[in-house]
């Protein structure tokens, strides 16, 4: 399967907590580009680099994730961008009409993101008073009612969540390819969800991935489907790992970490326990060939975070999808 990568764009107003500038230098202008502007920006870098798509993460206070999408797909020719939503922000009937609408404005380049499991907190302070197992079967039942209406005329349905009586989507929005449905999550109701539903599986790295593949591939097959795999993966790749490292540690202090409690990078993975998370420092080879290697375990989506984001989407366009590319050849 040919490998994509995508760039996770930044969830609130695309400013970066990783300044390029020295502390010193202040500018008191005020900005010429507005919060979405700078999304824009950062889209049509990821798109001349020459990245696949690009991902508009659910952020409860921030822009709506479908919003942002349309903008960029309206942007942009080619990538295709992908809109995090949890299944409370509407009925899957409008959820599909709206979708429909985008997809017929950008020759289909619109995937979902269904954010499932919300800390309860976040849910309810979006209305959103679904708890524990409830949100997947509520998810079962979202993906199903709109793959129905998109599909189908006259289409009925009765569930505890909704109730659709005559629906469907009919011309000019009907014929339109339905979004390529992301799913996350390594629980038992996850796992199930997705061998029903997910085109795609992305996974954590932190994540015991080749178990977890293998546990879905087995499900899926269940219901006569087949998966795709993909990888969330925060990325901070330099000439050399030392040049990395250095930055890694600037990160590290500038998120209020102190040089005593920095983790180094693992030397033999390259993987950084720093991000937040479970990420890859290091040379762009390492980082390349790191990546190789999810993609030799069954990985072909990698949603790359970085930061900021704007100069470091170049970078990867410029020194590391070149180096991926020329390895992904030589194995084929």
């Amino acid at each position: 399967m040919r490998p994509e990568f995508h760039l996770t764009l930044p969830a609130e107003d695309g400013t970066s907590t990783f300044p390029t500038l020295p502390g010193f230098v202040t500018d008191v202008r005020p900005s010429a580009a507005g919060p979405y502007e700078r999304l824009a920006r950062i889209g049509r870098a990821a798109e001349l680099a020459g990245l696949g798509g690009v991902l508009a993460p659910f952020d409860p206070a921030g822009q709506d994730s479908l919003i942002v999408a349309g903008g960029l797909l309206r942007g942009s020719r080619h990538m295709r961008v992908s809109a995090e939503f949890h299944a409370g922000i509407a009925t899957p009937v409008y959820a599909a009409k709206l979708s429909a609408s985008l997809q017929r404005f950008s020759g289909d380049r619109l995937d979902w993101r269904l954010a499932v499991d919300l800390d309860p907190r976040v849910a309810r302070s979006q209305g959103d008073f679904v708890e524990g197992t409830e949100r997947y079967a509520r998810a079962e039942e979202f993906l199903t009612v709109a793959r129905g209406v998109w599909h189908e005329e006259d289409y009925g349905f009765a569930g505890r969540f909704y109730e659709v009586l005559g629906g469907g989507l009919l011309f000019p929005l009907s014929g339109r390819e339905f979004p390529r449905v992301q799913l996350s999550g390594t629980s038992a109701e996850a796992m199930s969800l997705s061998a029903r539903h997910a085109d795609l599986h992305v996974f954590g790295p932190e994540d015991d991935l080749d178990p977890a593949i293998a546990e879905l591939q087995a499900l899926a097959a269940q219901f006569g489907r087949d998966l795709a795999y993909g990888l969330r993966l925060p990325v901070l790749a330099r000439e050399d790992d030392d040049e990395a490292r250095r930055d890694a540690l600037r990160l590290w202090l500038l998120r209020s970490g102190t040089r005593e409690t920095f983790p180094e990078p693992e030397r033999g993975t390259r993987l950084w326990h720093g991000f937040g998370g479970v990420g890859l420092v290091g040379s762009y080879e390492n980082v390349a060939a790191a990546i190789r290697g999810y993609l030799d375990r069954g990985v072909s989506a990698f949603f790359l975070e970085v930061e900021p984001h704007l100069e470091e989407t170049y970078r990867l366009g410029e020194h590391l999808l070149p180096l991926l590319a020329k390895e992904i050849h030589n194995a084929g």
